[in-house]
C-alpha cells in the first residue's frame, strides 16, 4: 500500500494534496450554500478560518487511512475537493465537492474515476463506500458514471449546512 501520490492528472484536471494556500479560494467556493448544502461536513456560512482549519487539519492525517485531494483546474487553479474518509474499518467513504462554476462539466466525475484507479491500484483498496443526498441526483450520476452501484439502503446523515438531517442514498464501488 503506497501513499497518497503527489499528483493523479487526468485529461483537464489534476489532484493534488491541499495546500494552505488553498484557503481563500476554498473559503469562496465553499462558502456557496448550494454547494455546502450538499456535503455533510461543510457548514454555512464557511469563513477563511474553516478553510484554514480544514487545511491544517488535512496537513496531519493518518495518510494510511485517508487520502484528500485538491481538484485543480489548469486554467482557474483551485476548483473543489475530493477525499477519501475511514468511515468502517478497513473501508473508506469517498466524498466530494465542486465550487458552482463547474458544475455539469463533468469535472467531478473525472476526479472520482481517477481517485478511484488509485484507490484500487495503487492504495490497494477493493471496496469504497459513499452516498448522496436523495435531493440531489447528479451527484448519483457522478457516483453512477464513476462506477458505483446503489446498495438499496437510505439513511439520514446529517448536513452541518442545512442544520438537519438528509436522507442519503448509500452506494458502493467494487475495484
Amino acid at each position: 500500500m503506497v501513499d497518497q501520490p503527489e499528483t493523479i492528472a487526468t485529461e483537464r484536471l489534476v489532484l493534488r494534496a491541499p495546500r494552505l494556500d488553498d484557503a481563500a479560494r476554498l473559503a469562496e467556493l465553499a462558502n456557496d450554500f448550494d454547494v455546502a448544502r450538499m456535503t455533510t461536513e461543510i457548514p454555512h456560512p464557511y469563513s477563511l478560518g474553516d478553510a484554514d482549519d480544514f487545511l491544517r487539519r488535512m496537513e496531519t492525517r493518518d495518510r494510511a487511512r485517508q487520502a484528500v485531494f485538491a481538484i485543480e483546474h489548469p486554467k482557474d487553479g483551485f476548483v473543489g475537493v475530493l477525499g477519501f474518509h475511514p468511515k468502517q474499518p478497513a473501508v473508506p467513504e469517498v466524498g466530494y465537492w465542486i465550487g458552482r462554476p463547474y458544475w455539469g462539466q463533468g469535472y467531478a466525475t473525472e476526479a472520482a474515476k481517477a481517485a478511484l484507479d488509485w484507490a484500487g491500484g495503487g492504495w490497494g483498496r477493493r471496496l469504497v463506500v459513499s452516498g448522496h443526498f436523495a435531493d440531489n441526483p447528479a451527484s448519483g450520476r457522478v457516483l453512477e458514471k464513476a462506477g458505483f452501484l446503489y446498495t438499496g439502503v437510505v439513511q439520514p446523515r446529517h448536513s452541518k449546512a442545512r442544520g438537519e438531517d438528509a436522507a442519503t442514498r448509500m452506494m458502493v464501488w467494487l475495484a
